[in-house]
């Protein structure tokens, strides 16, 4: 994956954070609500506000967080799988996107549909997720700003096959005269050839 200019990962970072802060300050807001209500609020003029929020706001917001997550992991150096901190900043954004889309959201447009007929359990559950959703929005902000546990270890590199001789380095060796273990001239050598016609 190609990286950008320096220029352009400042612009990705800084669009990063203003998405991540409005992720959650419309949590907060949502938590807000939902303890307003359980605090004696009228639920028939509060719900359908959080059924809003969590429609055109909310919902939208944690879409473009992670995506933006995602391609500030890619196109930069810190990469998406390559440090432990950023793949679990990761699998907490994606659980949280997938219980504010499948979970939450359904559950607030349940709320400002029945308003002040919502049962008293369903009442909880727009306290209980909101604040689930914050937590852990805090946790992935500690994980950006401390960067823990390092790099993740690097796959060991396959052994390398032996180099073949070239088929130059063959035909020289096929020209290279073998030699006895006392000499070129054979087991004895030239010098006990000439002792031997000495003596004759």
């Amino acid at each position: 994956m190609p990286r950008i200019p320096p220029t352009a990962r400042k612009a990705l970072l800084t669009l990063h954070l203003v998405t991540s802060l409005g992720w959650l300050g419309t949590d907060l807001v949502l938590l807000t609500l939902g303890v307003a209500v359980q605090r004696g609020a009228d639920p028939a003029t509060v719900y359908p506000v959080t059924a809003l929020l969590g429609t055109v706001l909310f919902a939208p917001l944690s879409v473009l967080v992670w995506l933006i997550g995602v391609a500030s992991a890619l196109l930069t150096p810190w990469g998406l799988l390559r440090y432990r901190w950023v793949l679990v900043k990761l699998v907490l954004t994606t659980v949280m996107v997938g219980l504010v889309l499948f979970l939450l959201t359904p559950n607030l447009r349940h709320a400002g549909d029945l308003g002040a007929a919502l049962p008293t359990r369903d009442r909880a559950d727009l306290v209980i997720a909101p604040a689930v959703s914050t937590s852990l929005m805090i946790i992935a902000t500690v994980l950006s700003t401390y960067k823990p546990w390092g790099r993740r270890p690097a796959r060991p590199a396959a052994p390398a096959a032996p180099a073949r001789p070239t088929a130059t380095a063959r035909a020289a060796r096929g020209r290279r005269a073998p030699a006895g273990p006392a000499g070129p001239a054979g087991p004895a050598g030239p010098a006990a050839h000439d002792r031997a016609t000495t003596r004759m």
